[in-house]
C-alpha cells in the first residue's frame, strides 16, 4: 500500500515558493513509413496534415498530449463575482506549472504541467465586471456597478441574476452603456489574443485564441467553446446577445473561416441542457436533414464528454445495465438549484444512438463526434487532480470547509456536486497549433476524468487475432485499418478487429479494466452492449457476464492509501465483437477505469479531521474514454 497523503503539498505553496519542474511522459510507438490509406476507410473532413514542399505526415509518430480548452478568468463576469481576479495571463501560467494567487488567499500550483490550453472566457459582457471595478472607466458609473463587484455573496448574485435575465433581451440600458460595453468587450477580446500569443511556444506549450458562447433558452445549456486554428480571427466575438441559436453561430465560423483561420465549437459538457444539446429538430423544430447534420459536424467535430459540472457520457436511468454509469452526475439547471431529469438529449451515449437511427433514415448523421475532457474552471486553474482539488468556482468552493457546507448558491445545490475533471487528451506528431487541431477536426482524442491515462482505439477486417502483441502493431493498425474518430466500411460478413492500448498515469492509481461500450441499430432500434476486454493481472472476462472480476485492489478511506500490488500498468488487446450482426451499422468506444481511489472530498474530509461526507461516493474510478469508431455495412 502506498499513502497517497501528497494533499494540496505540491498544490499550495508561498508566494515566493520556486516552480516545481515536473516531466510530462509521452507515449509513442515505431519508426515505420506512412503506409496508404486502406480501401475500407471513410474519414471525416479534415484539416490538411501537412504543408505544400513537406513530407507526408507519419501518423505512427503521434503522441498524447494533454490540456484543457474550457477555462475561464475574471473577464468571464460570473468568474469575477466569485471574486475571481486573475487574468488569461494567470492561466497560461498554471498549465505550464507555475504558481497564481487564489480566491482563497493561497497560491495554487498544479503538479504535472498541461501541454496546452485555450481560455475561454465568456463573450457575453467579456470583461465588463472587471471594468466595473475601475474607478476611472466609464462603466464604474453604471448603476449596476457597485452590486456586481460587490464582495457580498448575495449582493453580487441578485446584480448577475439582472444582467443574465438582461442578457435573454440584449437590453442593457438600465443596467449600463451598451457604447461603452462595446468597447470593454472588443479591448477584452484584444487582451484574450495578445495572452495566447505571448504563451504560445511551438513545441512546447500550445495556446489557442478561444472564447465561450452561452446559450441559455430556458435555462438549458447550449453553451459552445470556439476554439482558433492560429491568430486570424474575427475582431469580435460572436455571442449569444446577437443569437442563441447554434445554426446562428455555425454561420459565424464559417464565414471566419472562409476569411481567415480554421475553427470549431466544441459543446459544452450537455447533462444540464434539458435534451437540447443533441437534438431530433433544429432551433425552428423542424426534424434534422443531411444539410444540418454536414454543417453541424463541420463546425463541431469534437464534444466535451466530463468536467467540473459532472459527466455526460450515460446516466442510469438512461443505461440501466451499465453498473459504472453514475460516475459524477449532475441534475440541476447550471446557475440554478433546480433538479432536472436525465434525458437522451443531454448525453453522448444517446447521441451517438440518435445519429444512426438519423442516418439509417436518410438525414445524414450530426453525431459522429469525438471526444474531449475540460475543466471549466471559472477561476483560472484546472484543479482536475482530487487530493489538490482547489475548487473551480470562485468563493462558491475555495476551500475544503465552504466545500463540504452544503451550502446552496446560484450555481449549485452544493459544491459537493462539483468534480474535479476533466482533460482532453490528443494524439498528434508534435505540440503546435497546427497538428493539435488537425488532431482534433480528424477525431483522434480521447477524454479523461483528470488523469493523465493514455488510450488508443484502431479498427480493421484484416487484423490479425495477435496485433496487439506484435512489435509493429501501431504501423499496421493505421495501415490496415483506422484510428478512432473515423468510420470504417465493412466489406465483409465478419466483425472487424478493435485493437485497443491503455497506459497508467505513473501518479495515479494502476488500470483496471478496459470496456468496449457499443451502440447499434438493430430493427430501427438502438442497442447498447458493455464487453470487458482486458482485465488487470491476468483475470479474464466471466463468458457469460463479459465482465472482469475482481482484482482485489483494496482503499484505506482514512488516508486514501491504495494498492499498489495489483492492476495494470498497462492494459492492450485485440477484440472481435461477438455480438456482431453483417449489416448493422455500429458505433464502438473504448473506456478505460482505474482501481478505486479517493474523491476530492474525502481528501477534504480528511484535511478536516472530519468523516467524509454521505452525499457523495467515498471512493471513485478515474477512468478515460476513447472517441469512437463508427462500423457501417459496405453500401449503407
Amino acid at each position: 500500500m502506498q499513502d497517497r497523503g501528497e494533499k494540496r503539498i505540491d498544490g499550495r505553496v508561498s508566494a515566493v515558493a520556486a516552480v516545481l519542474a515536473v516531466g510530462l511522459l509521452a507515449l509513442t510507438h515505431g519508426c515505420h513509413g506512412p503506409a496508404p490509406e486502406p480501401e475500407a476507410a471513410v474519414r471525416r473532413p479534415a484539416a490538411p496534415e501537412s504543408t505544400a514542399g513537406a513530407p507526408p505526415v507519419d501518423p505512427t509518430t503521434r503522441q498524447a498530449w494533454f490540456g484543457d480548452l474550457h477555462l475561464h478568468t475574471s473577464l468571464s463576469i460570473d468568474a469575477y463575482i466569485t471574486n475571481t481576479r486573475t487574468l488569461p495571463e494567470h492561466a497560461y501560467r498554471y498549465a505550464k506549472g507555475e504558481p497564481i494567487p487564489h480566491v482563497s488567499g493561497e497560491w495554487v500550483q498544479i503538479r504535472t504541467p498541461l501541454d496546452f490550453m485555450a481560455v475561454t472566457d465568456h463573450a457575453v459582457m467579456l470583461g465588463v465586471a472587471r471594468a466595473m471595478s475601475d474607478a476611472e472607466d466609464p462603466l464604474s458609473r453604471s448603476p449596476i456597478a457597485r452590486d456586481i463587484t460587490s464582495e457580498e455573496y448575495e449582493q453580487s448574485h441578485r446584480a448577475f441574476r439582472k444582467i443574465v435575465a438582461a442578457a435573454t433581451t440584449g437590453d442593457f440600458e438600465d443596467l449600463f452603456s451598451a457604447e461603452h460595453a462595446d468597447r470593454t468587450v472588443r479591448s477584452a477580446w484584444a487582451q484574450v489574443i495578445d495572452a495566447a500569443q505571448r504563451h504560445n511556444d511551438p513545441g512546447h506549450f500550445t495556446t489557442f485564441v478561444a472564447y465561450e458562447w452561452t446559450s441559455m433558452p430556458k435555462g438549458s445549456n447550449l453553451h459552445r467553446n470556439v476554439i482558433f486554428a492560429g491568430t486570424d480571427v474575427p475582431d469580435w466575438p460572436y455571442s449569444s446577445v446577437n443569437s442563441d441559436r447554434p445554426e446562428d453561430l455555425w454561420t459565424y465560423l464559417e464565414e471566419a473561416r472562409a476569411k481567415g483561420d480554421d475553427v470549431i465549437a466544441i459543446p459544452h459538457n450537455g447533462n444540464a441542457s434539458q435534451g437540447l444539446m443533441y437534438p431530433l429538430v433544429d432551433s425552428d423544430g423542424e426534424p434534422i436533414d443531411a444539410r444540418y447534420a454536414a454543417r453541424r459536424m463541420e463546425n463541431e467535430p469534437v464534444t466535451e464528454v466530463t468536467q467540473f459540472k459532472g459527466t455526460s457520457e450515460t446516466h442510469p436511468a438512461l443505461s440501466p445495465l451499465d453498473e459504472f454509469a453514475d460516475f459524477e452526475l449532475w441534475n440541476t439547471l447550471v446557475g440554478s438549484t433546480r433538479t432536472i431529469e436525465a434525458d437522451e438529449g443531454s448525453y453522448v451515449r444517446s447521441a451517438y444512438a440518435r445519429g444512426l437511427a438519423l442516418e439509417a433514415d436518410g438525414n445524414g448523421n450530426p453525431y459522429t463526434f469525438s471526444l474531449i475532457g475540460a475543466s471549466d474552471s471559472h477561476d483560472s486553474s484546472s484543479a482536475v487532480e482530487e487530493f489538490n482539488f482547489t475548487g473551480g468556482h470562485g468563493n462558491a468552493d475555495a476551500t475544503p470547509e465552504i466545500r463540504l457546507a452544503k451550502r446552496e448558491s446560484t450555481l449549485t445545490a452544493s459544491a459537493l456536486n462539483f468534480s474535479a475533471s476533466g482533460l482532453a487528451g490528443v494524439w498528434a506528431e508534435e505540440n503546435t497549433r497546427e497538428a493539435l487541431f488537425a488532431a482534433m477536426r480528424r477525431g483522434e482524442t480521447f477524454a479523461t476524468s483528470g488523469p493523465r491515462l493514455r488510450v488508443r482505439l484502431f479498427a480493421g477486417e484484416r487484423y490479425p487475432a495477435d496485433l496487439h502483441l506484435r512489435r509493429d502493431a501501431i504501423a499496421r493498425a493505421y495501415a490496415e485499418g483506422v484510428p478512432m474518430g473515423s468510420s470504417l466500411v465493412a466489406r465483409g460478413d465478419a466483425a472487424p478487429r478493435l485493437l485497443v492500448w491503455a497506459l497508467r498515469d505513473p501518479k495515479s492509481a494502476p488500470l483496471e479494466r478496459i470496456q468496449i461500450v457499443k451502440v447499434s441499430l438493430r430493427d430501427g432500434e438502438a442497442v447498447e452492449t458493455i464487453h470487458d476486454v482486458a482485465c488487470s493481472d491476468g483475470l479474464r472476462p466471466d463468458p457469460d457476464t463479459h465482465r472482469c472480476p475482481d482484482n482485489g485492489a483494496t482503499i484505506d478511506p482514512s488516508t486514501c492509501a491504495y494498492s499498489q500490488d495489483v492492476g495494470a500498468g498497462q492494459l492492450r488487446t485485440t477484440w472481435r465483437d461477438p455480438d456482431h450482426t453483417a449489416g448493422e451499422p455500429a458505433v464502438y468506444y473504448a473506456r478505460v477505469l482505474e482501481n478505486p481511489t479517493c474523491r476530492w472530498s474525502t481528501w477534504d474530509a480528511i484535511a478536516l479531521g472530519v468523516d467524509p461526507p454521505f452525499e457523495v461516493p467515498t471512493t471513485i474510478r478515474e477512468r478515460a474514454w476513447s472517441s469512437p469508431i463508427w462500423v457501417r455495412p459496405a453500401g449503407g
